[in-house]
C-alpha cells in the first residue's frame, strides 16, 4: 500500500513524465519560465531562442541537473521557415515524438499607424503570428500519428482588445486568436488540444528595465510608474508572474484539460473585463 501512494504521488508530481515538449522563444522571460515548469512536471525540453551560446549551456545543464531531464536547443530563426522546419523535423529524430508546443517567440514596437515602419510590421507578424503557423502545421502530423498532442499559444491580452500605436502587435494577437480556435476545431477529434493564453503585463527583466526608465523620463517614483502607467488597464493593479503561467501551461498540457481546446484565456488581473 505504502509503495503505491509513493508511485502515484511521484506521478501527480510530474505529470507530464515522457512527454517532450518544445517552446519557442525560450531562453528568457516568459518562455523560459513556462520551459523551466514543463521540465519540473517531467517533460524533455527544447529550448529556443536567441543568447549568448556559453549562458544557454549553462541553463540546459542547469534545468537538466536540476529536473532530470533531457534538455534541447535550437536556434532556429522564427522569421525563416525552413529553420522553422529543421528545428521541428530535428525535435522528432532525437526523442521520436512532440507532446507539447508553446508558441512563445513574439516581439513588439509601438508607433502610430501612419508613421509604423513597414519592415517592423513585417517582422512581428512573422515572429508572433507566422511562426505559430509554420510549428503547428510541422508538429501536427506526430501528433495525430501519436493521437496526443498540446499546443499552447501564448497571445496576449492584446489578443482579445485593442490598444492605440501597436497595430502589427495586435492584429498578430488577434490573429493567434483565430489560428488557435481554427486549430482547435481540425483536430477536436485526434487526442490533441489548442488554446491560447492571454496574460497582461507580466513581471520579466525586461518589464523591470521599463520602469525604471519609465520613471526616469517622466520623474515619478517606481509606484507611480507601475500603478498609473504600466497596470493602469489592469484592475488589480498586480503583474502576473512567469511561474503563474509556467503553471497554467503544465494544466493545459495536462490529462485534466483534455475537454479544454479552443479557448483564447485570459490572465490580465481584469484587464479584458471591461
Amino acid at each position: 500500500m505504502n509503495i503505491q501512494l509513493k508511485t502515484q504521488g511521484s506521478a501527480a508530481a510530474r505529470p507530464l513524465a515522457g512527454k517532450v515538449s518544445l517552446v519557442t522563444g525560450s531562453t528568457s522571460g516568459i518562455g523560459f519560465g513556462i520551459a523551466r515548469a514543463l521540465a519540473a512536471a517531467g517533460s524533455a525540453v527544447v529550448l529556443n531562442g536567441f543568447g549568448v551560446a556559453s549562458e544557454i549551456a549553462r541553463t540546459r545543464d542547469q534545468l537538466a541537473t536540476e529536473f532530470g531531464v533531457a534538455v534541447g536547443y535550437s536556434a532556429a530563426d522564427m522569421t525563416q521557415p525552413e529553420a522553422i522546419a529543421e528545428m521541428i523535423a530535428t525535435t522528432l529524430g532525437e526523442h521520436g515524438r512532440l507532446d507539447v508546443l508553446v508558441n512563445n517567440a513574439g516581439i513588439q514596437f509601438v508607433a502610430p499607424l501612419e508613421q509604423f515602419p513597414v519592415e517592423k510590421w513585417d517582422a512581428i507578424l512573422s515572429i508572433n503570428l507566422s511562426s505559430a503557423f509554420h510549428t503547428t502545421r510541422l508538429a501536427l502530423p506526430a501528433m495525430r500519428q501519436n493521437k496526443f498532442g498540446r499546443i499552447i499559444n501564448i497571445a496576449s491580452a492584446h489578443g482579445l482588445v485593442g490598444s492605440p500605436f501597436k497595430a502589427a502587435y495586435v492584429a498578430a494577437k488577434h490573429g493567434v486568436v483565430g489560428l488557435t480556435k481554427v486549430t482547435a476545431l481540425e483536430t477536436a477529434e485526434d487526442g490533441i488540444t489548442c488554446n491560447a493564453i492571454c496574460p497582461g503585463y507580466v513581471y520579466t527583466p525586461l518589464v523591470e528595465a521599463q520602469i525604471d526608465s519609465q520613471a526616469r523620463a517622466h520623474g515619478i517614483s517606481r509606484e507611480k510608474v507601475i500603478h498609473d502607467v504600466l497596470l493602469a488597464q489592469q484592475p488589480n493593479k498586480h503583474f502576473a508572474s512567469v511561474e503563474e503561467l509556467g503553471a497554467l501551461t503544465v494544466f493545459l498540457a495536462g490529462g485534466a484539460a483534455a475537454s479544454i481546446t479552443g479557448i483564447a484565456l485570459p490572465v490580465d488581473g481584469g484587464w479584458t473585463a471591461h
